[in-house]
């Protein structure tokens, strides 16, 4: 796990314990929960905090209040969802820090549970506010980071915080997600098919040099295929594209040429004359014609693109292969990901991107069928360009003793991506 301390390396008995757990999920008009998925992915960390017998004290954000505080992005409705998932009671503070808070944490006993109000109500959480850090620092004994998706914020909660405590430690989420996609991808068995959908190129750039050097085979699907097609002059009709990222894209297919890969791209498409779900639309191939635009890779290309991932060994999926929300246009992306499980179930790793991957590959039925599925879009990106995440480099390095020799914890850099 990159060298860094895990919560399952500690005795947190008796202890209070901050953990940073990302509850940034969707309410209805009504103020419920309308998916749970981020919640369940915290709930091994806090059962197992449970277990040992500590004081769990949860901080999340949720929105973007920008340091004001807004009725409708309170984390009540959060902690009733938490407490009927851990069918005990969580303790909702209408408060990030100040002296009510300090109380109510000191008057929790072994075995509650403490949700604080939404960080990013406190301005000083999004600046990276020494002050607010030390506050929420005399919330606890230990720290833990649980909250993946907010790693790549250099936030008061997630970079500064931690080197406040004397054992800031990954949770078994943020474990799981470094060990897939870093310690999985980088020990990658091949073929590596890597499968990229999504909107923009401009998005992927790094992460599609960054992995280069490692895939074998690269299936280009979503829009970002015709900024793609487009520097190989093939028609694109009015499909969506990056005019300033064409060159990159020829420039990408030749980088992957002289390394090896192969760079499959549609071969046809279905196509629509307007952006909706309601309109006309029909397969063409191989280009597309003026006045259409391409919604989605076309039935040869999912069926050309799911016999490549059949025999791979190691797959990273980021990206639907077209606009999968519309259902005209998710035949693509339901046939790629029933493939990338398929592969799984026959012993391939199958790695899948937070974000718009995880929705694709939740509405296509097959998230539970992966080996892992990111809780993290934009930390996932960032990580797989080989960047060092602020929230992971925060955390403390494993040593023989767990502490450094002057008694508080290492503290590196390493915590980049695949490299």
């Amino acid at each position: 796990m990159l060298g860094k301390l895990s919560v399952a390396d500690l005795d947190c008995g008796g202890k209070r314990v901050f953990v940073r757990v990302d509850f940034n999920v969707p309410l209805d008009e009504d103020k419920n929960v309308t998916d749970d998925r981020r919640i369940r992915a915290a709930l091994p960390t806090i059962r197992l905090l449970l277990e040992q017998g500590a004081i769990v004290v949860l901080a999340s954000h949720l929105g973007r209040p920008k340091g004001q505080i807004v009725e409708g992005l309170r984390l009540t409705p959060v902690a009733a969802r938490l407490s009927q998932l851990l069918d005990r009671p969580v303790t909702a503070l209408d408060a990030v820090v100040g002296e009510s808070v300090e109380a109510a944490v000191a008057a929790a006993s072994p075995g509650e549970v403490v949700l604080l109000e939404n960080l990013r109500f406190e301005p000083g959480e999004e600046k990276g506010d020494a002050d607010f850090a030390a506050a929420l620092a005399r919330l606890c004994d230990v720290y833990v980071n649980d909250a993946f998706g907010a790693a790549h914020r250099a936030h008061a909660s997630v970079s500064v915080l931690p080197s406040l405590v004397e054992n800031a430690a990954a949770g078994l989420l943020m474990a799981a997600e470094l060990q897939h996609l870093g310690g999985s991808l980088q020990n990658a068995g091949h073929p590596f098919v890597l499968v990229f959908g999504g909107a923009k190129v401009s998005d992927k750039v790094p992460v599609l040099r960054n992995l280069l050097s490692q895939v074998d085979v690269a299936l280009i699907g979503g829009a970002m295929a015709y900024t793609f097609m487009a520097s190989k002059g093939e028609d694109v009709g009015s499909s969506r594209i990056e005019p300033d990222f064409v060159a990159t894209a020829g420039q990408i297919l030749a980088e992957a040429q002289e390394r090896g890969v192969r760079v499959l791209l549609p071969e046809d498409h279905v196509v629509a004359a307007e952006f909706s779900e309601d309109a006309e639309n029909h397969v063409s191939a191989p280009g597309i014609p003026a006045g259409q635009m391409g919604l989605d890779i076309g039935p040869g290309t999912a069926g050309r693109y799911a016999a490549e991932i059949a025999q791979a060994k190691t797959i990273l999926w980021n990206g639907p292969m077209g606009v999968f929300e519309m259902p005209p246009f998710a035949s693509g992306t339901r046939v790629v990901g029933q493939a990338i499980a398929d592969a799984t179930g026959k012993g391939a790793t199958s790695v899948v991107g937070g974000g718009d991957t995880a929705a694709a590959a939740q509405l296509a039925g097959v998230a539970s069928q992966m080996t892992h599925v990111s809780t993290g879009g934009g930390a996932a990106l960032e990580f797989l360009e080989g960047n060092v995440l602020p929230g992971v480099a925060a955390l403390s390095d494993v040593s023989d003793t767990g502490t450094s020799d002057t008694g508080t914890p290492d503290r590196g850099a390493s915590a980049g991506g695949v490299a």
